[in-house]
């Protein structure tokens, strides 16, 4: 095996961040039939590869991210017929903050296709495993390196400040491209309007945002924006704004050390009680409960 990479077949523990890039030839695959303890993340910058997890499975090329949710068996293989497949993967905890932006691409079995991407972003995606890859290598005693060295194709991040500058990263890949592909089903044609207040709730969750300033916001009278934002997105504006907003509270509780009432109120929530209910609804946990346990992955 080349020193310059890693066992694959053999997944890491989730509490590691590991990124690689592989330039591979026909015949190239891997098959773990326990599946992995931690998520997978496959970015595609060239040729074509078939992606399994279950039952479930995905062809993947240029400017594709597939996922993969740990504790499945999963497979990925050059697709039969292409010339090749060259990819970046990293391995890693995902951020739970990530699981609604990666919902509407939900092929089942845990397996998350994340396309078509707009060429658009392909740059800034590639800039940002790049990045990734050199932050990896940070021990947080010196200045962090503007690039990996060129014979570099697989870091491990062991220490904190590397695994929270990988994470942020890879958080800026999966929302660019989440953000940009069209889901399966999705209508084509969205308003440019609707767009605007998307952008506008994303840009500022915690705002006071209200149906009738988003709607002056875009020139629609309150009525038809919120009739419209709901029949082209699915659901209405007050609860896109709620998801956003608790996006926003789980970043600041993963990555602040704020008082859970000082999250809520940086979030856009006047109530602490509101925002504990609303928060346990959608995480499952409470949000003292949802920052202990992401403290533990890391340790």
């Amino acid at each position: 095996m080349n020193a310059d990479r890693l066992p694959e077949a053999a997944a890491p523990p989730p509490g590691l961040v590991v990124i690689g890039h592989y330039d591979e030839l026909p015949g190239y695959g891997i098959s773990r039939p326990g599946g992995a303890e931690s998520w997978l993340f496959l970015w595609t910058t060239g040729g074509r590869a078939r992606v399994r997890q279950g039952r479930a499975e995905a062809s993947a090329g240029t400017g594709d991210l597939v996922v993969l949710a740990p504790g499945a068996p999963h497979q990925y293989a050059v697709e039969p017929g292409a010339a090749g497949w060259r990819f970046w993967w990293v391995h890693c905890q995902a951020r739970p903050s990530w699981t609604p932006w990666l919902r509407p691409y939900d092929a089942g079995e845990g397996l998350y296709a994340v396309t078509p991407t707009p060429a658009a972003v392909h740059g800034r995606v590639e800039t940002a495993f790049g990045r990734m890859l050199a932050d990896a290598r940070w021990t947080g005693t010196e200045p962090p390196p503007a690039t990996a060295p060129r014979h570099d194709h697989v870091a491990v991040a062991h220490g904190t400040a590397a695994r929270e500058l990988a994470l942020s990263s890879l958080e800026e890949i999966v929302l660019l491209t989440a953000a940009t592909a069209r889901p399966p089903g999705a209508r084509p044609g969205i308003d440019e309007r609707v767009r605007r207040a998307e952008a506008l709730i994303a840009a500022d969750p915690a705002a006071p945002h209200t149906v009738r300033s988003l709607a002056a916001r875009v020139s629609l009278s309150p009525s038809r924006f919120a009739h419209l934002f709901a029949e082209q997105l699915g659901r209405s504006p007050m609860r896109a704004l709620r998801e956003a907003r608790l996006r926003h509270a789980a970043r600041l509780l993963e990555g602040s050390d704020l008082s859970v009432e000082r999250v809520a109120a940086a979030s856009g929530f006047a109530s602490p009680f509101h925002f504990n209910r609303v928060f346990r609804d959608r995480y499952g946990v409470p949000p003292g409960v949802y920052r202990a346990r992401g403290s533990m992955v890391g340790e």
